[in-house]
């Protein structure tokens, strides 16, 4: 069964026309990886599936439930999860409190351990009493993604989880996603936004890829690699290797 499905999401912006027609699937324990250059839609996208937007036609289902145009409480009580692409935490409070609250959302019993339980999977121990706005910005990267895992979500959505990240950083990520894939107790599947096709490429289960709000390929990460419509738009040249190179510049998205 899906943990979250897609049905013809358009929507626009004073006449411009971010997303037409996009439909895409997520299946238990899955790893979704959503590609494309800037202005794509990919932002806007998740943007409507965590109900930040309303879609101007189209469907979004959570499980078996309807979520279209649910607020976002309501979607994140569904177990959709979410984390931004420049890490918003409490940088006053330290590594333990950012992911209490979190887990808070999710818990009424047992919140020490489950925090505790958290800060190992996540390698974050050493760094239980920093304050966030200390952290160097790979652990920011981690404590964001442990407290989001904290409220327990079917699903994580993570938009841009390497940007900023140097190659070991992006390495480290790419360690540490696959563990929580892997891991039984939190049983989450992941949709990744993500402008590093070397990560996206070693990440990922299935590949989405948009093109001017528009679905232009769906595939494996090999099927990907050699799709003509995607190198010519997004990856440019591709190696035997498998590694890329030209990729779309990185960077934030601007209205998309």
């Amino acid at each position: 069964m899906s943990v979250l499905r897609v049905v013809q999401i358009s929507r626009s912006f004073s006449g411009l026309q971010a997303l037409s027609g996009v439909s895409l699937e997520v299946s238990g324990m899955e790893i979704l990886g959503l590609i494309g250059s800037n202005g794509s839609g990919k932002t806007t996208l998740v943007n409507v599936i965590t109900g930040v937007l309303p879609p101007d036609s189209g469907r979004v289902y959570v499980g078996d439930v309807d979520a279209t145009n649910m607020g976002p409480d309501q979607i994140a009580r569904l177990g959709v999860g979410r984390t931004f692409q420049v890490a918003r935490l409490f940088g006053s409070l330290t590594v333990v409190e950012n992911v209490e609250l979190g887990v808070m959302m999710a818990a009424r019993r047992g919140i020490d351990s489950q925090v505790k339980w958290m800060l190992d999977r996540l390698g974050l121990t050493d760094w239980a009493s920093a304050r966030a706005s200390t952290l160097p910005y790979g652990v920011k990267r981690r404590l964001e993604i442990a407290r989001a895992l904290g409220t327990r979500p079917r699903i994580l959505l993570m938009d841009e989880p390497a940007a900023g990240l140097n190659d070991d950083e992006s390495d480290e990520l790419l360690d540490t996603i696959h563990k929580i894939r892997d891991d039984s107790e939190f049983a989450c599947s992941m949709l990744i936004i993500d402008h590093d096709p070397r990560l996206i490429i070693r990440l990922c289960d299935r590949i989405h890829v948009l093109d001017q709000g528009r679905t232009i390929a769906e595939g494996t990460p090999k099927e990907i690699q050699q799709n003509t419509a995607v190198i010519e738009s997004y990856l440019g040249k591709r190696y035997d290797t498998g590694e890329v190179s030209n990729p779309a510049p990185a960077g934030p998205e601007k209205g998309a």
